[in-house]
């Protein structure tokens, strides 16, 4: 169980218990005070908040304890992490403030109106002249949030607010959350493309498969902005980072190594597609049904595109059965699928991302001992593999350059600037991938994004730093 901060309230009557009494208890319970707060106090009593890290015991646990002393009254128990959440993590506020009625009527009526007029003779300066220019919709229906499912729009929002909240940190991009209250292909792509106008980009979020690659599609392909299913490209994007930088570990090329990829669902297909356009020419798709294979049909569309590509292997069979002489393991599937002899049926220096959450597909302690590169999607071991490294730099870049739409060149760039982001001093198997802290990553995949849009002619601007 994940260790937890939890800060209880309570009131204390100094004639019958003392703060140590306190103490004593949430010790007896297992956990640990970090830090008090008195909220108020009198003469014969004072509401204290405490911090409890309650290592790996239950709240319940420190709640019985301390209703047990006489003279404490608890008044209220809260995890730190509700309590971020409180009233929403995101706000909108003006970029200037309205001090006067001069003020009122140029940014209202009356003059507001020739900013309309101005837009509706000539659209594009939307752009420039309302949000469109910064402005991004984090967009879900919640039928495939983290590792909790179909929790519906209303459960989901939570994370789409904290998307937006690294949008705005790590790349300065305003992004806003909507949460559609249907699961229905066609009610979605209508509904996105009639609130689009005021969006520079949108990125599709925690929808499930197989219908998030027909919305995306179409949406690319009947709106003029940029639309990104992160689920698909941010994690394609970022392994890919990770990989060419493993490789130079373990002094492989890309073009001549053997690559399975367990679940082929919408990270999988993606993971494919641009394992494919980096270079890879040995790939073996697997999913629980088994291998993917060239020749074969199939009745997703993808899977049957996959199954078309030279570069895909014709032997059938299972995970297991696939698996042996891989050089590189990539798990997008469930856990625990692989054990230590499984990992040794593969050649010398494996690499191995098993990136499956909670649980990945090997027990990582076991990936450790026998992958010469091992990553996870976890942040308590070496090498996570994460899209917020991803999503930030790219819609940075391509809301800078206008970009219609994020292509294969554009992900593929993404990929080689995250790499390049671990330098040669750096880079060894503990750290081929960077900290999403780090502050040169998103100006790195900006301009890799930027340079690939124009270098494919999907860029309507020139940023004033590319001239």
């Amino acid at each position: 169980m994940a260790r937890t901060l939890i800060i209880i309230r309570l009131e204390l009557d100094h004639k019958q218990a003392s703060f140590g009494d306190v103490a004593a208890a949430v010790s007896g319970a297992g956990g640990d005070i970090t830090s008090i707060d008195v909220i108020s106090s009198a003469k014969g009593s004072s509401v204290r908040d405490i911090t409890v890290d309650t290592g790996d015991r239950e709240e319940t646990d420190f709640v019985k304890a301390l209703r047990k002393l006489h003279g404490v009254r608890l008044i209220n128990v809260s995890d730190r992490t509700f309590l971020m959440h409180l009233g929403g993590k995101i706000t909108i506020e003006p970029t200037m403030p309205i001090r006067n009625r001069d003020d009122l009527s140029q940014v209202y009526t009356p003059g507001v109106a020739k900013v309309c007029t101005a837009i509706h003779e000539s659209p594009n300066k939307a752009f420039s002249l309302t949000i469109k220019r910064n402005t991004v919709a984090v967009i879900t229906d919640g039928t495939a949030v983290l590792g909790l499912g179909d929790i519906g729009p209303y459960a989901a929002a939570p994370v789409m607010e904290g998307k937006a909240m690294l949008f705005k940190q790590l790349a300065g991009v305003d992004a806003f959350p909507l949460c559609l209250d249907t699961s229905d292909t066609e009610e979605i792509i209508r509904t996105i493309k009639a609130v689009s106008p005021i969006f520079g980009g949108i990125n599709l979020e925690d929808i499930s498969s197989p219908r998030c690659f027909e919305i995306e599609q179409r949406l690319a392909e009947e709106l003029d902005i940029p639309v990104f299913h992160d689920d698909q490209h941010g994690t394609a994007v970022v392994v890919i980072a990770g990989l060419l930088n493993a490789l130079k570990v373990v002094g492989k090329s890309i073009s001549e190594v053997r690559v399975v990829v367990s679940g082929v669902g919408a990270a999988g297909v993606s993971i494919c597609k641009m394992l494919l356009a980096a270079g890879v020419t040995k790939l073996a798709p697997v999913d629980k049904a088994g291998a993917i294979v060239r020749g074969g049909t199939y009745a997703y569309p993808m899977w049957q595109w996959l199954a078309e590509q030279p570069q895909v292997e014709s032997k059938t069979g299972s995970l297991q059965d696939i698996l042996p002489g891989a050089d590189v393991f990539i798990g997008v599937s469930t856990g625990n699928l692989l054990r230590g002899e499984h990992l040794r049926s593969m050649n010398e220096q494996p690499i191995v991302f098993a990136l499956a959450n909670p649980q990945p597909e090997v027990d990582p302690e076991v990936g450790l001992t026998h992958a010469a590169v091992f990553a996870t999607g976890r942040s308590d071991y070496p090498n996570q593999i994460n899209n917020v490294l991803v999503f930030p730099g790219v819609f940075r870049g391509a809301l800078d350059c206008r970009a219609r739409v994020v292509n294969e060149a554009m992900k593929l760039a993404a990929a080689e600037a995250i790499a390049s982001a671990v330098t040669d001093e750096e880079r060894n198997e503990q750290y081929i991938i960077p900290s999403i802290f780090n502050d040169q990553v998103v100006p790195l995949v900006r301009k890799a994004v930027i340079e690939a849009a124009i270098a494919t002619g999907v860029a309507r601007r020139v940023p004033p730093d590319f001239r």
